[in-house]
């Protein structure tokens, strides 16, 4: 039986991502991790991984949580990081 740690591992994105995902989708974190590596293999998954990540911090922002939403900005960096915006071609 596999569990959450080794679902993560398994993914593409790191725990802080799949939790930043979590959070805006409202699932739990083992669903996360399925809809993040979806997301991370379908054209388009990773804008919308981004477009999370912000959703969040301006959630946070708006609840007065700036720690949160500081953290939320180094998820978002690394992300963007990591998982540079592809280029399609036509």
């Amino acid at each position: 039986m596999l569990s959450l740690q080794d679902c993560i591992d398994l993914c593409e994105l790191t725990e802080a991502e799949i939790e930043a995902i979590a959070e805006h989708e409202h699932i739990p974190t083992v669903v996360a991790v399925e809809l993040a590596e979806y997301l991370v293999e379908s054209e388009g998954g990773e804008r919308r991984i981004r477009a999370m990540i912000r959703d969040d911090i301006q959630a946070a922002l708006a609840r007065s949580d700036r720690a949160h939403a500081q953290a939320l900005v180094r998820v978002l960096r690394n992300f963007i990081a990591t998982h540079p915006e592809r280029e399609t071609v036509d």
